[in-house]
């Protein structure tokens, strides 16, 4: 019988049984994009897959009623949880005008939802994180009890962005928890060639605050590390940086042939450890993933898929003049 680790985290069974809906939901819808770009029915794609169980550990350790997220561009796993539907992501992907992230005007993976606390992020990369820092000085200026929470790819984390933020965050001990999402490339580049040092947490150091690597297919384990950095936040003790290292199973986005810089071997190899089988097991040998529970999961998530698709599909696009608003004064 496997170690019941959830258990001891304060999690129940349902927890951890919703926590894998989630990461399969992630995962199906993110598969039915691919084929729905492919058949020239929607322009682009940047995955989620081999990284949705961190992000949905990491969702599932923060207080959906009280804290912000910033996520970045992958993050399917982290907006799901926090509210988002397939619907609405299928609505983004085919740029409808009932997207409810920017009515059908961004690419793909720009969440943003005033009411669910995801806040909208920009094209060019890491912009997210001092918006994060920023949310996190508004909420203590205003007394609130709340963390923000953003995430990155590692290539992220050269940008300056990166630096100001977490410097910034560090020293006037802001309750906000970076969570670093190493997939081991930023496009083509892998991570021998972005960083000298070993770990991306290995910078947490020179600005005085912990950093934790863990293992990004193992969502028990990064909902352990949020957790703690959340706990942290809300003591007042700081920013946390988090790095979770898993494997980006596609290519960088629909527009990307990552055939140019990685060999099949090593995506195959890196298969062995997706976690929408790896977790899987886990609760299958404790019992808690029956044939029955895995069948109305999936027969539900297909279906949810199916709808949101064809919903989508058939929604209208926005009127062309609505492309002038908010843009001049009316």
């Amino acid at each position: 019988m496997a170690e019941n680790r959830h258990e001891r985290l304060g999690l129940t069974d349902q927890d951890v049984l919703q926590m894998y809906r989630t990461i399969l939901l992630s995962r199906r819808v993110d598969e039915r994009m691919w084929l729905l770009n492919r058949a020239g029915k929607i322009p682009f794609v940047i995955s989620c897959q081999g990284q949705e169980a961190a992000q949905v550990g990491a969702a599932m350790a923060l207080d959906k009623e009280k804290d912000y997220v910033l996520p970045y561009y992958r993050d399917m796993g982290v907006v799901l949880h926090f509210g988002m539907t397939a619907r609405d992501l299928m609505l983004s992907a085919f740029a409808k005008a009932e997207d409810p992230n920017s009515g059908g005007r961004q690419m793909p993976g720009h969440f943003g939802s005033k009411k669910l606390r995801i806040v909208t992020g920009s094209s060019p990369v890491t912009t997210q994180v001092p918006h994060a820092v920023g949310v996190a000085l508004g909420g203590r200026m205003e007394g609130k009890d709340l963390v923000t929470f953003t995430t990155f790819g590692e290539g992220s984390s050269n940008q300056g962005d990166f630096h100001e933020g977490v410097n910034f965050a560090s020293v006037h001990k802001l309750p906000v928890i970076f969570m670093c999402e190493n997939n081991k490339y930023a496009i083509s580049v892998p991570i021998s060639k972005q960083l000298a040092c070993k770990n991306v947490s290995d910078r947490a150091i020179g600005y005085g605050i912990p950093g934790v690597t863990v293992d990004g297919n193992d969502p028990l384990a990064v909902y352990e590390a949020v957790k703690e950095a959340a706990d942290r936040g809300r003591r007042g003790e700081g920013p946390t940086l988090v790095e979770t290292v898993s494997y980006r199973l596609t290519p960088h986005s629909s527009d990307d042939d990552d055939r140019a810089y990685r060999t099949r071997e090593e995506v195959e190899e890196a298969k062995a450890k997706d976690p929408v089988h790896t977790f899987g097991a886990y609760l299958r040998e404790l019992g808690i993933l029956t044939e029955d529970a895995e069948k109305v999961i999936n027969d539900e998530i297909k279906r949810e898929v199916d709808e949101a698709t064809e919903y989508a599909e058939n929604a209208p696009y926005a009127d062309p003049e609505s492309a002038l608003r908010f843009v001049y004064a009316e």
